[in-house]
């Protein structure tokens, strides 16, 4: 029986596809949790992609940018609220604190692909580069799919025409 049920985990280890092995990574003290990034239409010109850093370090860092062939420039971009309109700005970068998390999702911090240079089509996937003040660069792959919760803002946050 004990080989039966070695054989079946060893069976379903190897069947499972490679994103869902690799989609998890770890740089250091830092753990990447489920890069993804939203769907859209193939007229879109920008996207963004989401992503969740945990640091289970004493010493805090910092995400300062990222890079991928995906995107002709990628910024790290936040929403702040002006005049009573929610609008995107540009970053540095962001805190991810000793022992915290920080999380880049819609309608707050993300990471901003713009001149995408192949549409966001579900099911796809891409490499992009993490760059860290003291964890480094970081690859880690990025699925394109739709979001887990319907309460995220509307697909049109992805596609910001004015940059």
């Amino acid at each position: 029986m004990r080989r039966l049920l070695a054989l079946f985990a060893a069976a379903t280890l190897l069947s499972a596809s490679p994103w869902t092995l690799s989609h998890e990574y770890q740089a250091g003290a830092l753990h990447i949790d489920h890069p993804w990034a939203r769907p859209l239409p193939p007229v879109a010109p920008n996207g963004g992609a989401y992503l969740t850093i945990m640091n289970h370090g004493g010493e805090a860092d910092r995400l300062l940018g990222a890079r991928t062939e995906r995107a002709a420039v990628t910024e790290i971009h936040t929403h702040v609220h002006e005049n009573g309109l929610m609008q995107m700005r540009q970053v540095d970068a962001v805190d991810i604190p000793a022992h915290g998390t920080a999380t880049l999702k819609p309608g707050a911090d993300h990471l901003m692909l713009m001149g995408l240079t192949a549409p966001l089509a579900e099911g796809d996937s891409f490499a992009l580069t993490l760059i860290f003040e003291k964890a480094g660069e970081v690859q880690v792959e990025i699925k394109v799919e739709q979001p887990a919760s319907a309460a995220q803002p509307a697909a049109a946050h992805d596609a910001h025409q004015g940059h």
